[in-house]
């Protein structure tokens, strides 16, 4: 394989209502809203961006909320846990804290050499908060909610469930450039480099598992890093000779996206670093207002008026169109 991704750059799922969505991410997990935008290919929803202070990749989850979405299915094709990296030592702190939150956790687990704290958004989805020892230099974002010493540092990893791993597997190493770590059990491990958070596959072999559902309280796709737009556009074409399916190179305002599925049937994109959130406010405003890509500026009335208004926290402020 030429090219290497470096590691996830966000993961993008599928939400319910938007202000519980903000509710939940913003005051029970203490993230940040770096962008608030509207999916567009469909500009009648919203789509959330959260993650560090300038929503760095590697540190990003976002949404696509439809308050009348139907509830999605986990199940073979889909990534079906996102984890979050934190502190060592952390996760007593965020078991009590989530459940006072009347967020519903699992017990703490150890796999892999890491404390693992697995819970499910309001939606259903499946995510876990993962501490361990190598530590995460990324800074965290720091609220009133969540102190700095237990704060979500970025993403630690995604599980990709599937049939059978081979396929899937060739797609991780010849395709993305990660390389196997280890096993155990039904479970695959895949880094990037070094590995550690924001590096991390796990692939979860369930040969009788039904196929997943994409919809609310589930992923809808996941994206890892290409540094430039150079790079992005020959791995491409190394993508193509390789046979397999990639879409045009995409203008998503904040990077710049192909989109492609493995094997096993998951979504996943290779977006650009840059050019980032502050292209089109200042860091100090990021997710304070609606922003809109220049093409659909022109029809800003009409979008505002669809999109129901968010109470923000006090460090974003409310939404304004």
């Amino acid at each position: 394989m030429s090219y290497r991704t470096s590691g996830l750059h966000h993961v993008t799922a599928i939400g319910g209502d938007p202000q519980r969505n903000v509710d939940f991410y913003l005051r029970t997990l203490g993230l940040r809203l770096v962008k608030t935008t509207v999916n567009f290919d469909d500009p009648g929803t919203y789509h959330l961006y959260y993650g560090n202070e300038d929503g760095r990749p590697g540190t990003l989850l976002t949404f696509f909320p439809w308050s009348d979405a139907p509830r999605g299915r986990l199940g073979t094709g889909q990534a079906t846990a996102t984890a979050f990296s934190v502190p060592e030592h952390s996760l007593g702190w965020w078991q009590r804290h989530l459940r006072r939150a009347g967020v519903s956790t699992g017990e703490i687990l150890h796999r892999d050499d890491e404390d693992v704290l697995p819970f499910r958004d309001p939606d259903g989805l499946s995510l876990a908060l993962v501490a361990h020892e190598q530590g995460d230099p990324r800074a965290p974002w720091d609220t009133p909610m969540v102190p700095a010493e237990h704060a979500v540092r970025g993403l630690h990893s995604v599980t990709l469930s599937v049939n059978r791993e081979d396929a899937t597997a060739g797609m991780l190493t010849e395709g993305l450039g990660l390389h196997f770590a280890h096993e155990e059990g039904n479970r695959f491990r895949f880094v990037a480099g070094d590995g550690g958070p924001g590096a991390t596959v796990d692939v979860l072999v369930t040969p009788d598992a039904p196929r997943g559902l994409v919809a609310a309280g589930t992923v809808h796709h996941v994206a890892w890093r290409a540094p430039d737009e150079s790079t992005q556009a020959a791995w491409r074409e190394e993508l193509l000779d390789r046979g397999v399916g990639v879409t045009s190179i995409m203008d998503r305002q904040y990077f710049r996206s192909i989109y492609f599925r493995e094997p096993g049937g998951t979504l996943l994109e290779l977006a650009t670093d840059q050019p980032g959130f502050t292209v089109d406010e200042p860091l100090l405003e990021l997710g304070r207002a609606l922003r809109l890509p220049p093409w659909l500026e022109p029809d800003r009335e009409q979008i505002a008026a669809m999109l129901p208004e968010l109470d923000l926290p006090r460090e974003n402020n409310p939404v304004s169109a």
